[in-house]
């Protein structure tokens, strides 16, 4: 039996960060042009509500573009309409492009949706159907519409206990029937898809084997190695079985190549890589020499079991964890030096005072903080705090 290819652990860490744009120049020119370029090489980027520091997309999209600004993606998803607003494993900004890969979400959402506790919570017999029917009509009616313009004599709490209104907004919305075509003071404005994305619309639902082929081939330009199960939740639209029976055509086929991948430990396991990964890594840059602060929902952070073999890097988002259980803090960033996690600190703007406070900084073990890996530190801190509008900065005692 043939010895497959082995990827050494520092040349799988290059190949992913390759691929997820963090070797290239932050220094760039950042333009909604080169913007669009940025999410279209990564795929999509998640869109979070949690604003301690910044929105999870902003912070994303700023540790890969110095010059990046909110208002870039505001024209792309609002102006242009380059970019949608949907569902990837969590909600996304996606190239608008890729929408009628969306067809078979809608179609499979919908129906999980009707046979989830979630919706049963809220509705009963028929009366789902007709308050999900109202809200469609009155939007048809009146144009887009927020969750706050559907009046409800009951007080809820959060998600569960959803008015129905909104529940019946989240349904049309994950069903396809209804778009983001904006937000305000980040409150999602609804409005039919057919006015937001007309074009797009129309388009046929791809059969299954085409829906298939995009999300393993789309997946695979954006991961360069990747075992099938990473195929398969990147874009969280296949299942892992079918992920793993086209890895196995695509290799028959040359398009891909088995290989063994190494761990940061030492530990080897078998994958699959684009079949000229070779050629690609060979043509990397080396990491820009700079230290950047990644956002919890980096695409390198997503899959956690893959961020700490590929980097030796154990993190666990901790804003749901009860504060006196958390290790670190409510919304830690780890920290990027050239290509390695050297650490993770734990940030909160103060926006009426203009302050951003650092109430937590550890490093990794074996780190030593050199006066020249502090200076770094503390430049990127000063550009992270000139990005969110905070003019002081307060260390850690």
């Amino acid at each position: 039996m043939a010895t497959l290819p082995l990827l050494t652990a520092p040349q799988a860490q290059r190949l992913f960060l390759g691929a997820q744009g963090l070797l290239d120049d932050p220094a760039r020119k950042a333009t909604p042009a080169s913007l669009q370029k940025l999410v279209e090489r990564l795929g999509f980027v998640q869109v979070d509500t949690i604003n301690v520091l910044a929105r999870a997309h902003d912070l994303t999209l700023f540790s890969r573009l110095d010059g990046y600004r909110p208002e870039h993606l505001k024209k792309l998803l609002e102006g242009k309409r380059s970019l949608f607003e949907a569902f990837t494993h969590d909600a996304s900004a996606i190239p608008t492009a890729f929408f009628q890969h969306w067809k078979p979400r809608f179609e499979r959402d919908r129906a999980r949706m009707h046979a989830h506790a979630w919706w049963q919570h809220h509705f009963r017999g028929t009366e789902g159907a007709r308050v999900v029917a109202d809200v469609k009509a009155r939007i048809e009616r009146e144009g887009p519409l927020k969750s706050s313009d559907f009046e409800h004599p009951e007080k809820r709490g959060p998600w569960w206990g959803w008015k129905p209104q909104k529940a019946a907004l989240d349904f049309l919305w994950r069903s396809g029937e209804l778009m983001v075509p904006r937000r305000e003071g980040f409150q999602k404005v609804y409005d039919l898809t057919e006015r937001v994305l007309p074009e797009h619309h129309g388009l046929p639902c791809p059969d299954p084997s085409e829906h298939l082929e995009w999300a393993c081939a789309s997946a695979a330009e954006r991961l360069w190695v990747f075992t099938p199960k990473e195929l398969a939740d990147f874009w969280a639209s296949i299942e892992a079985p079918e992920a793993k029976a086209w890895c196995a055509a695509a290799a028959k086929a040359g398009r891909i190549v088995p290989v063994e991948v190494e761990d940061v430990d030492g530990t080897r396991r078998p994958a699959f890589a684009l079949s000229d990964w070779q050629t690609r890594l060979a043509k990397l840059p080396e990491a820009p020499e700079r230290t950047r602060l990644l956002c919890p929902f980096d695409p390198i952070l997503r899959d956690r079991t893959r961020a700490l073999r590929r980097f030796g890097f154990d993190y666990r988002f901790e804003a749901f964890v009860p504060e006196p259980k958390r290790q670190y803090g409510y919304f830690v960033l780890p920290i990027l030096e050239g290509d390695r996690l050297v650490g993770r600190l734990d940030p909160k703007l103060h926006r009426d005072r203009g302050l951003l406070e650092i109430k937590g900084l550890w490093w990794e073990p074996g780190i030593r903080p050199t006066k020249a890996r502090q200076r770094a530190l503390d430049e990127a801190l000063q550009e992270l705090a000139t990005f969110v509008g905070a003019d002081d900065i307060q260390r850690p005692a």
